[in-house]
Order: structure tokens, then C-alpha cells, then sequence
């Protein structure tokens, strides 16, 4: 961190830009790369700062105002921009002075790359209408309740960055084909949510040249369990996995039970989310007996289950404890953390995989 950056910056944002422009004199010059290195900037009014080419690297952001600042091609790495404020914001590489070189290694690449690198960066609950994240690294950054709104995702590095699925759409986005193709597959809400219409997202594995190799899937829950259902639901078909999702799959005036006894004979597997609430559940029960019959019938594994308690791991008789004693069943209790879940999710994911295609 350079202190002199610092107190020139908290004396205003006209005083740090006017303080740029007279140092502007090449590569080498007092202002061409500020170092904001670990800087508290928490707060701070920064709308329309020039902080092109800046290191803010593990910078706290978090409430600031950088409403249209120029952040092109900054160092943003581990900074935290929770709940900052970065509507009309450029971090893309629109304003990229060719041939500069600064000494760092990870600079060079960023150069060769064009655009800012927010790697591990903290964007939760950030606001970010009319952003252009053109060609930026967005690798493990946090988008969990981040408020986007014409945020411009052009070339950007999607593949890592987590909380997709939870983001606050106040309107549609920009999505390109190679934003797309470096980041796929990404959340159906997600997708969603940038306005893409349903019948593109049911085409974009075959254009993407993915083609769906997974079983297809029946999700049974007890309807107290209905958000973790959900959010599988969704990630399983962002992920090209073909999910029955009761009730948002009965169609109207279909006989429920009748349905669902339908469904279940007509998708490869059952994921059985295992909770205190769906082993006392009747519907459930039918559920895993009406799978059970399937096995025994066709003689391969249909049931996937799924805990997020201890509730089957105590009961000692009847289809839980069959299924506790005779099945792996994968562990979901820290699904609200999303790095736990993302990792068992994962695992699920390649278990679905259709080894015969």
C-alpha cells in the first residue's frame, strides 16, 4: 500500500483524479499504478474515482460508492466489495493503454488478459446495474445477492464464481457466446434471470458442443424441505440434468398420485432428500417404495439419497433404515454453506453421469 495514494484519495475524488491526470506522464510515472494494497477505503464516496490499472488488491470496499468509477483493468483480487455500490462502473478493458508493462508478473497477465481481475473478490449484496465486467476474471467471486441490472458479461470468466443462482435480478443482462462458452454450464436462475428465454437454455448444451450425457432425475422431498429441493432442482437442470419437480411439473388437473407414480417410472433415478420431515412423510414413503419396485424390476440403482440431519441414521426400522443400512448416502447438512454444498453437489453430479452414452 502506498500511503501517499491513500491520503490523496481521502482528501476527494476530484483531488485524486486532477492528482493523476498532472502525474500522467507514461508507464513509469508516480500515477500510472496506485497501490491501494489491503487499503481500508470502507464507506467512501468513490463515485466516478479513476482507478485504472490500480492494485487494490485485498482492499475493503465494503458500502463504498464507486458508482462509475473506471476500473479498468484493475487488480481487485480478495478485495471486499460487500454491499458497495458499482452501478455504470467500468472494469473491463475499454480504455487499455497498449504496451504498458508494469513489473509485477501477475500484471503482465492481466495485460495479456484485457481485462480487471477480481479473483476471489467479495460481491455479495453489491449492486451492480450498468456494470461492464467485459473480459474480467471473475474466478471464486462471491455474486451471492448482488443486484444486477444491464451488467454487461462479455467475455468474462464465470466458470468459478459462486452464488450465481441467488442473485438479485432487477432486469436483463448481457450474456455472449464466449462469456457462455468459457463459463458453462451455469445456474438456471441465473441464466434466467439475464432474460435468456427457456427454449435457448434447453439448446445451449448441443450449441455449446456439451450434449447431455446424464440421467435424468425425480426429486422426492417432504415439502418442509422445499428450498433445498429447489435449489437442486435448478442447479440440476443448469447443469443438463432433466428434472421432475413436483409440484411445479403436474401439469393442471392431473391426478397427483397418479402423476407422480408416472414420473417416477419415466426418469432413470429418484434423488431422495432424507430429512426428520421426509421420513415421516407418507408421499415420500410411496415415493421410495414405488424406486424400490423399479430396482428390484429392472435389477440396477435408482435411488439417490441425500441427508440433512441425522433423522435416518436413528430410525431402526422400516424403508429409512433399509436404505441406511444397504446405501452410501451423501451428506448435505452444511448445504447452506456453498462451498460444502457445491462440493457434494459435484459429487452427485458425476454419480448421474451416463457412463453407457
Amino acid at each position: 500500500m502506498n500511503n501517499e495514494h491513500v491520503e490523496i484519495l481521502k482528501r476527494g475524488v476530484d483531488v485524486w483524479n486532477s492528482w493523476r491526470r498532472e502525474h500522467a506522464q507514461g508507464p513509469n510515472s508516480a500515477s500510472a499504478y496506485p497501490d491501494f494494497r489491503d487499503a481500508d477505503l470502507s464507506e467512501m464516496n468513490l463515485r466516478g474515482a479513476d482507478f485504472e490499472h490500480a492494485d487494490l488488491t485485498g482492499a475493503n470496499l465494503q458500502k463504498s460508492n464507486l458508482s462509475f468509477a473506471n476500473l479498468a483493468c484493475a487488480n481487485l483480487s480478495k478485495a471486499n466489495l460487500h454491499a458497495s455500490t458499482l452501478d455504470w462502473a467500468n472494469i473491463s478493458n475499454r480504455s487499455v493503454r497498449k504496451g504498458t508493462k508494469p513489473s509485477d508478473a501477475s500484471w503482465s497477465l492481466l495485460i495479456s488478459e484485457g481485462g480487471a481481475i477480481l479473483v476471489g473478490a467479495d460481491l455479495s449484496r453489491s449492486h451492480l446495474s450498468g456494470t461492464d465486467l467485459t473480459n474480467a476474471n471473475l474466478m471464486a467471486v462471491n455474486l451471492r445477492s448482488a443486484s444486477l441490472l444491464d451488467v454487461r458479461f462479455s467475455n468474462t470468466n464465470l466458470s468459478t464464481a459462486f452464488g450465481l443462482e441467488a442473485c438479485n435480478h432487477l432486469g436483463p443482462s448481457h450474456l455472449d457466446f464466449l462469456t457462455l462458452s468459457k463459463s458453462w454450464p451455469l445456474p438456471l436462475p441465473f441464466l434466467r434471470g439475464c432474460g435468456l428465454p427457456d427454449i435457448l437454455i434447453d439448446y445451449l448444451p448441443s450449441l455449446l458442443n456439451e450434449p447431455i450425457h446424464f440421467y435424468s432425475c425425480f426429486i422426492s422431498y417432504s415439502a418442509r424441505d422445499y428450498e433445498l429441493a429447489s435449489r437442486l432442482y435448478n442447479d440440476l437442470q443448469g447443469k443438463g440434468v432433466r428434472c421432475w419437480f413436483a409440484p411445479k411439473d403436474l401439469k393442471i388437473g392431473d391426478r397427483i398420485r397418479t402423476g407422480i407414480d408416472e414420473s417416477i417410472r419415466l426418469h432413470d433415478k429418484l434423488l431422495l432428500i432424507l430429512s426428520e420431515h421426509s421420513v415421516a412423510s407418507d408421499w415420500v414413503e410411496q415415493e421410495v417404495e414405488t424406486a424400490l419396485e423399479r430396482e428390484r424390476k429392472e435389477k440396477r440403482l435408482v435411488l439417490f439419497p441425500v441427508r440433512l440431519d441425522n433423522a435416518v441414521m436413528e430410525i431402526k426400522s422400516g424403508w429409512p433404515a433399509l436404505i441406511r443400512n444397504t446405501r452410501n448416502i451423501a451428506d448435505m447438512q452444511e448445504w447452506r454453506n456453498d462451498r460444502e454444498y457445491q462440493a457434494v453437489f459435484n459429487r452427485l453430479l458425476h454419480d448421474l453421469k451416463d457412463t453407457q452414452t
